[in-house]
């Protein structure tokens, strides 16, 4: 495929209605949900992304009922000790990025341990954003920029600058975003990081969302004419 974008992110929306139309609590969809992330994660290794980031849970996530949150954190834990192999295997580095201070310290250090097998992994960067928001992002590189500079040195700043602070300093914005289920925001996710990043909104339910859909989202980017502001 020509033009295949440098980083593709996804929000997973729809888990729990798709639980919901089979009878299922919700939980039942995040499990179901971790087949598509392998799958997705495949399918961007396999076209050449050099980026797959992943939104998983948000810091309004924290509001769920505690049993579904325990859950996800469970699920969190499980896909980390048996993916373990498969990114080894396939050249992908294991990040996450979000105020890991309101994550257990046994899943903190699970994540700590994956990232640092994974390294050296160099074929495809797989980002996972657990308790994240993008205000909270944005507010956390104020304070550390503030910290750091001063006011005079913040004056000074720009907008490159200014990006070293945020948590995915170092790794490039998102060339398209993907929204599954049908709904159409952005729901404080990488607020900064996606003032030109390219949407495609599916109406797929992220359990169904598969290669097949991944690879429709990559060609639906692929006819996009970006233009950053300019006359082409």
């Amino acid at each position: 495929m020509n033009n295949v974008p440098q980083h593709v992110s996804i929000i997973m929306d729809g888990n729990g209605r798709w639980a919901k139309a089979r009878g299922k609590e919700r939980v039942y969809g995040h499990v179901a949900g971790v087949e598509s992330v392998r799958a997705c994660t495949e399918a961007a290794v396999e076209a050449g992304v050099k980026y797959l980031s992943l939104y998983a849970f948000s810091e309004e996530n924290w509001n769920r009922p505690e049993a579904e949150v325990n859950r996800l954190m469970e699920l969190m834990m499980e896909a980390i000790h048996n993916e373990v192999k498969t990114l080894l295997d396939n050249g992908v580095r294991f990040v996450v990025l979000g105020n890991r201070a309101r994550l257990s310290a046994s899943l903190n250090a699970a994540i700590d341990a994956l990232m640092e097998k994974t390294a050296a992994c160099a074929r495809m960067t797989l980002i996972v954003f657990l308790s994240y928001s993008g205000q909270w992002d944005i507010l956390q590189a104020v304070k550390k920029a503030a910290a750091e500079k001063g006011p005079e040195g913040v004056q000074a700043m720009t907008a490159d600058d200014f990006a070293g602070y945020l948590v995915t300093a170092g790794i490039p914005d998102p060339d398209l975003l993907i929204r599954t289920s049908g709904e159409q925001r952005i729901s404080n996710y990488l607020l900064w990081q996606c003032a030109y990043t390219e949407f495609v909104f599916s109406d797929v339910l992220w359990p169904d969302f598969r290669k097949p859909e991944f690879r429709a989202a990559l060609e639906t980017y692929a006819g996009r004419d970006r233009r950053y502001g300019k006359v082409k």
